[in-house]
């Protein structure tokens, strides 16, 4: 049975119509087929005439095509060459410390990006950390401190290759302190850690005043823990030995406590210390001083190993009751405890220990009774400074903030900024003042050592404050101290330097030593070893650095100039220096030309008879100066 045309397949009609095609065309096979004439010599002639001509323009297009390639590559190679010079002078610029962009740049755009200044400080330890991985992060160009060697210092009988330090509080876990070595300074501190972890005050708990480039904060000790953070130091220490081909595990680890390594076992690096500070639990109750201590010995126990500095923090102003623990009773028991645990560290060279007070604990009898706490417990030194509850007075003087900036200053928290920078000076002179009197009679040895010793060294120290610069308050005068504290280039320290009992700053032959023993049990044949001072607090210029060396402190310490400086804070601050230190010289140098010209214009008007006996006094006078 047929189907209709319309259930045909596609196929069927396509082949009915081709037929239908083929049929209406007419049949053509049996017409004659056209002979094919010979072609002339003319057209054979055009014809290779045409094969030339495609020939010579095939030659030239492949001449031209040549050339244009070769042209592209010369191009391509110059293009490349540029982005490489362009990539190399990047990194080499974006790596080094001084580069403006890191301030300009950087900063700001961290804050625009970061509403929040803590999450605005944790992507820069982030970003920090990340770059550091790949060889990308920030340093200081060059080996300046080294090849100058002008502003180099002792500190518990290592030589630091510069004076200038950074605070705790900007890598609380230890995550980056090699990256933040490589910013020049010679103190990185890293922490407060606590024995437990602990997540501190709730947020938001850090405030920005831009206009006064200050910080408030009320952290509260955020931490993760003593045995985390030593965790990180451990694997810090034991990568290092791995890189420098001591091995890797205990043993190598044990290479570099031991000193074998040739570098302090905190910082691994030459010059450089590594400041570990150590706080107590919010939890651990305020009036359990045992408990308290046992805290601080705890962080002692897991961190001491890898720290060159122990800090003992009873100045936080936002723990609860911490403040009260730098009471002279107190604070005696924690801190010969915690010295205690230092000298039992399992390490040959032990960590000294420092305590940081706090800026607001300012009257004589608190200065005293921390000082006599400090003698008596054994610690060998004190940071002066940290954030304080008061609120400084804007600057300039006069100046009217922002409404939003002014409401900022009633937030509950601890104050940091250039404004405290008077306040951190004032407290520097008095703590060495109060320090080099030595501790108090019935603490300062065995009621059987001879009192001569007493005597000698407060001699000592009369001749060696009345040798310091009554101007030193002025910045000009501050510049002084290149030749007073710091190590000439080639120069010997003389024997009245090796002698004296208190020097601010001065350097001896390169040594290690170990801490001092504690003041308490002094040897009635040894005298008392100084104790050193570290500041903290509104330090952002060079001229303000010489200035507290100069009243007494060994290292500046900075941590809102970072935050607001950038990366490059240091460098700058060091740069600052040398350059007063280089205008101090100048001036002296001028002065020195000027007095010997004046003097021998004298001289010469003494010979001319014409002045007589009254230009004769006027050179005896002088010659008498």
């Amino acid at each position: 049975m047929l189907r209709s045309p319309r259930m045909w397949s596609a196929s069927a009609r396509q082949a009915l119509q081709y037929a239908a095609r083929s049929e209406s065309r007419p049949l053509n096979r049996l017409a004659p087929v056209a002979r094919q004439q010979p072609l002339s010599r003319s057209v054979v002639r055009q014809f290779h005439q045409q094969q030339s001509r495609c020939q010579e323009q095939s030659t030239t297009a492949a001449v031209a095509a040549s050339t244009a390639s070769a042209g592209s590559k010369i191009i391509a190679y110059l293009y490349g060459t540029a982005f490489v010079f362009v990539l190399g002078f990047g990194y080499l610029y974006i790596t080094d410390t001084r580069a403006s962009v890191h301030q300009w740049l950087v900063v700001p755009a961290l804050r625009l990006i970061h509403y929040d200044p803590e999450e605005a400080h944790h992507s820069g330890i982030r970003y920090i950390s990340a770059l550091y991985d790949f060889n990308l992060h920030p340093r200081e160009r060059g080996n300046e401190d080294e090849e100058k060697g002008d502003l180099r210092v002792e500190v518990f009988g290592h030589v630091l290759n510069n004076p200038v330090g950074t605070s705790a509080g900007i890598d609380k876990n230890a995550e980056i302190p090699s990256a933040l070595f490589a910013l020049g300074p010679a103190i990185v501190e890293v922490g407060g850690v606590t024995p437990l972890p602990q997540e501190g005050n709730p947020k938001p708990r850090v405030f920005r005043i831009p206009s006064q480039n200050a910080l408030i904060n009320r952290y509260g000790l955020n931490s993760e823990g003593a045995e985390h953070v030593a965790m990180q130091l451990r694997e810090r220490l034991r990568s290092f030995a791995y890189a420098h081909g001591l091995g890797i595990g205990a043993d190598a680890e044990e290479i570099v406590l031991s000193g074998e390594a040739q570098v302090p076992p905190g910082s691994l690096v030459p010059g450089k210390l590594l400041a570990v500070q150590i706080a107590k639990n919010k939890a651990t109750p305020d009036n359990d001083i045992l408990a308290i201590a046992r805290d601080y010995v705890t962080c002692v126990d897991h961190l001491a190993k890898y720290a060159d500095i122990l800090v003992v923090n009873v100045s936080s102003p936002n723990t609860p009751g911490l403040r009260d623990l730098q009471a002279t009773g107190p604070l005696t028991a924690i801190l010969t405890a915690v010295v205690d645990a230092a000298q039992d560290c399992d390490r040959k060279t032990k960590p000294a220990v420092m305590v940081k007070v706090s800026p607001d604990e300012d009257s004589d009898a608190q200065i005293e009774g921390i000082c006599a706490a400090v003698w008596a417990s054994g610690v060998d030194g004190v940071i002066v400074g940290n954030t304080t509850k008061k609120r400084p007075a804007p600057v300039p003087q006069g100046y009217i903030m922002p409404a939003d900036e002014a409401n900022i200053l009633n937030e509950v928290g601890g104050y940091s900024g250039p404004q405290m920078f008077e306040r951190t000076l004032d407290l520097v002179k008095r703590y060495r003042e109060r320090l080099d009197l030595g501790p108090p009679e019935d603490e300062s040895r065995p009621q059987n050592a001879p009192k001569e010793q007493k005597t000698s060294s407060q001699q000592s120290q009369l001749q060696e404050q009345t040798a310091r610069d009554p101007g030193v308050q002025d910045t000009k005068a501050g510049i002084k101290r290149d030749s007073q504290n710091l190590k000439p280039l080639d120069a010997e320290p003389s024997e009245a330097e090796k002698g004296a009992t208190q020097p601010l700053i001065r350097i001896p032959d390169p040594h290690t030593s170990e801490s001092a023993p504690p003041a308490s049990t002094p040897s009635s044949s040894q005298p008392l070893k100084a104790k050193v001072l570290f500041a903290t607090g509104g330090i952002t210029n060079g001229d303000q650095c010489l200035q507290i060396l100069n009243a007494g402190a060994s290292v500046c310490q900075v941590y809102t100039a970072m935050m607001y400086g950038g990366v490059g804070t240091v460098t700058r601050i060091k740069s600052e220096m040398r350059d007063a230190l280089h205008r101090g010289r100048e001036e002296r140098a001028t002065k020195a030309l000027a007095q010997q010209g004046s003097t021998s214009a004298a001289a010469e008007a003494a010979r001319d008879p014409a002045y007589g006996a009254e230009a004769a006094g006027i050179v005896g006078a002088k010659e008498k100066k």
